[in-house]
Formats: structure tokens, C-alpha cells, sequence
């Protein structure tokens, strides 16, 4: 199986005053192509600040993550920028959408800050707005949308580009249980259509287990890795 992301002896620390404190110790893991892979723990374990390191928005103490075969250490931080803008597609607990575009605007809005032409787009568009079960609503704003509407507006946003990998920090966090399996399902279904690798972060147990895998984190270390039931 091909590699998607390669964890090598990677640390985390920050500075609070003049203590050092690590968050992230030790960690080595391999996510293959096309792989759901669900990371849980209990809060302040670092299951988000290894979801960022792993997109390329923070950088580690120590240790190196690979994607898709490039070093993020080698990398300048404009290649990161490009790489997160056309291969990564990033999913938030809050869904980050601008209020006053309508549902298809925020989901071509990366297009048209990429300087693209939307209308290349447009086949695209239509595909993933029947995935996400919103074809009827492409014209309604954040306002007019539930939660998990929303958040399926989001997911839509993060694939335009079809990434390769999608990374998700608690991105049913804020929804009820029924919207919250919704949005799983869905995921489930982009796995699955697209091949496309997932790494979701959350706290749910139910959530988890939409994942083929799942990594458990425990005191900023591998816990236990083992393949979901």
C-alpha cells in the first residue's frame, strides 16, 4: 500500500514562561492511501496539535512528517501554503463559512482566492452538491442552514480540489447526535467514492468508529493503534 503520511519521532513543546512543556512525545505512525483514520483521547492528550502538525500548520519540536512523499522539514513555508491550498482539504468544528455568499460562492470561494475561473469548476460543483444532498439550497446563505448543513457546506468546500487527504478536528463538535452521524455517513461515503484518505480528530466513540482505524492518544502518546471493529 502507498503511504499518504509518515510520523517519524515526533515531539511537540511549547513555552509557557520559561518552562518548557511537551504536549507530543514519541510519535511514529503510518497512514496509508485511502484510509479513515480516526485519532481520539481525552482533552489536552494533543489530538489536535497532531492534526495541525500533519496539515502543516504548526511545525514539530522534533521529528518529521512526510505526505505524500515530501518532507514538511524540506519544504519552504510558500510550498506548504500551496501544497495546503491544492492537496489538503482542512474540515473545523466551526465551519468557518462567510455569511453573506451564498452556499455555492463559500464552496468555490478557495477557486476564486486561487484566481481560477469558476466556471471550470461548475461540472465539479454540481457533482458535490449532490453528495452532500444540498443541490436544492446552492442558492441559500449560512443563515438560512442548520448546523449540519452548514457543515456539509464546509466538507463540499474542502473537497473542490479533490485533496488527497482531508484532515477534521472534532467536525461534528457542535452538532446534534443526528446531524453528527449525518456528517460521519458522509464522510464514509467520500472514503469510499474517492478513495480520498481521512484523518478526523474527535472525542466520539461512535464518531471513531465510521473510521477504519483508529489511534488513541494518551498523555502526548501512542496509546494503542489497532484497526476498528
Amino acid at each position: 500500500m502507498e503511504k499518504a503520511i509518515e510520523v517519524n519521532n515526533l515531539y511537540k513543546s511549547f513555552k509557557l514562561g520559561k518552562e518548557s512543556v511537551e504536549v507530543l512525545k514519541n510519535i511514529n505512525f503510518t497512514i496509508y492511501k485511502g484510509e479513515f483514520l480516526s485519532i481520539m483521547g481525552p482533552s489536552g492528550c494533543g489530538k489536535s496539535t497532531l492534526l495541525y502538525l500533519l496539515g502543516g500548520l504548526d511545525n514539530p519540536t522534533e521529528g518529521s512528517i512526510i505526505v505524500n512523499g515530501r518532507d514538511y522539514g524540506n519544504m519552504k513555508e510558500k510550498e506548504k501554503s500551496r501544497m495546503r491550498r491544492t492537496e489538503l482539504g482542512f474540515v473545523f468544528q466551526f465551519y468557518n463559512l462567510v455569511p453573506n455568499l451564498n452556499v455555492e460562492d463559500n464552496i468555490l470561494l478557495p477557486i476564486l482566492l486561487d484566481g481560477k475561473k469558476p466556471k471550470a469548476y461548475a461540472k465539479k460543483l454540481d457533482e458535490i452538491l449532490d453528495i452532500i444532498g444540498m443541490t436544492e439550497r446552492r442558492k441559500h446563505t449560512p443563515r438560512e442552514l442548520s448546523g449540519g448543513q452548514q457543515q456539509r457546506v464546509a466538507i463540499a468546500r474542502a473537497l473542490l480540489f479533490e485533496p488527497e487527504l482531508i484532515l477534521a478536528d472534532e467536525p461534528i463538535g457542535n452538532l446534534d447526535s443526528k446531524s453528527g452521524m449525518e456528517i460521519m455517513k458522509l464522510f464514509k461515503t467520500i472514503n469510499k467514492k474517492y478513495g480520498t484518505t481521512i484523518v478526523q480528530v474527535t472525542h466520539s466513540n461512535e464518531a471513531a468508529s465510521y473510521g477504519s482505524r483508529i489511534l488513541n492518544l494518551r498523555d502526548g502518546e501512542v496509546e494503542k493503534d489497532e484497526l476498528s471493529a
